[in-house]
């Protein structure tokens, strides 16, 4: 009795005037103690088997903008009938509609409604509105007149009539409902015994002011004693966000397997994304990766990169000295210099082939933001992450590049099974595609792979094999995780975000 706050006492004698059970609202406006005083009196009262805490899911109905306009206006069909009355319950629809002076669109909704209601029909011969029945007053106007006055209703609170109503009002999009979680506190057979012997109410003072001390006051208050091992509401250091650790995890691998990360632009010259790879400028190969073109500039600058621009022209046209033909029509330079977004991360390896800095043997990964006009789905997205590495050297084969594409699934996607497919890219040949299991997401395709071609590395000046992959960072993460849908990553649901432990 004695351990017991100010605050808790009152939350107890409010409870027992109401006859052991009110919500949490009714409390704090009974005591005159503010919400979250009650939300602690209830924390520490429950802990000591005083109460208990009853949790309820309920609906609440309020009126949008439109709605309010219509709880002060009345109802579109309302304002027509009325007009109708005043000119003898029959009249052209035009001069009804013009009586009522509604806004654009909201005729024919008028009109619908009316006669839906049964309140008048218009005549298709003449085009005139006439009455059927003088109309009372009907269970969506009563409701929209309640939330007019109160501003918000529980919908579990209405009458059967006006609970009918509320659908009637959601379809027609004139009031938001939403849940709710209120909170009920009831007192145990504890709590109603200790209420029984009588509580007193003595006012606790939390902090010991000058004047307390100068007047001597000190004394005789009584001061609230704290205690160290009531409950508290659970608190969330900030911290990255788990996707992102995951991001910082891949890199932090890489760079210990001995990768170096390599960097390359957002905004790309084609001649990088496409023209590099040996994708033809006028070839459905071209399709395989849709993308986003600038529009203002239209064109970059390759007069750096003019060697390397020569050797690709003459490697599309006639194949060069890489023992190919080629794929044998004009290539255009304007549209090698042309701006887009990059659409894969292979932009990027591209680039390191053309660098003055590339060492032979090296190993080099990239983890960078794609874009591509994709129809967006749980595992599709217009913008997303990839992780592209390449492995420049000597008598490298597909076998060691399987091993790497084993190591991302297993080690860093936490996959049970994985296994490959054939596929086909321009640039690559073998080209492999890694696909990867895991029970609570089941399979899910994580990217391409293969061996560049040597009408890729041989006019870029590199004459040993490259092994090369892009694969999805997303969807690594999304195994990892056991995400099943991609548009979660970038979720505001702060309850995940804070729970979801760190690796």
């Amino acid at each position: 009795m004695n351990e017991l706050r100010e605050y808790e006492k009152k939350t107890l004698l409010a409870l027992k005037v109401t006859g052991g059970c009110m919500e949490v609202d009714e409390i704090a406006k009974a005591s005159s103690l503010a919400h979250a005083a009650v939300m602690r009196a209830a924390l520490s009262l429950e802990a000591g088997k005083l109460i208990k805490v009853l949790e309820k899911v309920r609906q609440k109905i309020s009126l949008n903008a439109e709605g309010k306009a219509y709880a002060e206006g009345g109802l579109p069909e309302r304002r027509l009938v009325n007009a109708l009355i005043k000119m003898g319950g029959e009249a052209p629809v035009d001069a009804v509609l013009n009586a009522v002076s509604l806004e654009k669109g909201f005729s024919v909704i008028a009109l619908g409604w009316l006669s839906r209601k049964g309140w008048a029909r218009i005549d298709k011969e003449t085009q005139r509105l006439k009455l059927l029945r003088k109309p009372s007053v009907e269970a969506d106007e009563k409701l929209l007149a309640l939330l007019g006055k109160s501003g918000a209703a529980v919908v579990e609170n209405l009458d059967k009539e006006l609970r009918d109503a509320v659908s009637v009002l959601e379809k027609r999009n004139i009031v938001e409902v939403r849940e709710e979680t209120s909170r009920e506190l009831e007192l145990t057979n504890d709590g109603w015994a200790l209420v029984n012997k009588g509580i007193e109410i003595v006012e606790e003072v939390s902090q010991l002011t000058s004047d307390l001390i100068v007047s001597g006051k000190w004394r005789e208050t009584k001061f609230l004693k704290y205690n160290i091992k009531a409950p508290v509401a659970s608190t969330w250091p900030g911290k990255k966000h788990p996707y992102l650790s995951f991001l910082d995890e891949l890199k932090e691998k890489l760079v210990a397997l001995g990768f170096k990360e390599m960097t390359g632009p957002t905004v790309e010259l084609s001649f990088f994304n496409c023209d590099g790879l040996y994708m033809p400028q006028d070839h459905p190969a071209r399709e395989i990766h849709d993308m986003y073109l600038a529009k203002d500039p239209e064109y970059g600058d390759l007069a750096k990169y003019e060697r390397f621009l020569e050797n690709v022209k003459e490697t599309h046209e006639n194949g060069w000295k890489t023992g190919s033909k080629g794929w044998g029509y004009s290539f255009s330079k304007l549209m090698a210099a042309r701006l887009m977004l990059r659409s894969h991360t292979t932009a990027v390896s591209t680039r390191t082939l053309t660098s003055d800095d590339l060492e032979t043997p090296g190993k080099y990964f990239s983890i960078a933001r794609c874009y591509r006009p994709e129809v967006v789905d749980r595992t599709h997205l217009t913008e997303f992450n990839q992780v592209e590495g390449i492995v420049v050297g000597e008598d490298l084969t597909l076998r060691e590049l399987l091993g790497i594409l084993e190591r991302f699934a297993m080690d860093i996607a936490d996959a049970e099974r994985m296994k490959f497919r054939p596929d086909y890219y321009p640039f690559t040949e073998p080209s492999v595609e890694l696909a990867a299991y895991k029970k609570s997401v089941g399979w899910m395709e994580f990217g391409g792979s293969g061996i560049f071609r040597p009408e890729v590395t041989l006019p870029l000046g590199v004459k040993m094999p490259v092994l090369a992959w892009g694969l999805g960072a997303d969807r690594l993460f999304m195994m990892k995780a056991g995400i099943d849908d991609m548009r979660y990553l970038f979720t505001q649901d702060l309850d995940w975000i804070r729970r979801k432990e760190l690796t």
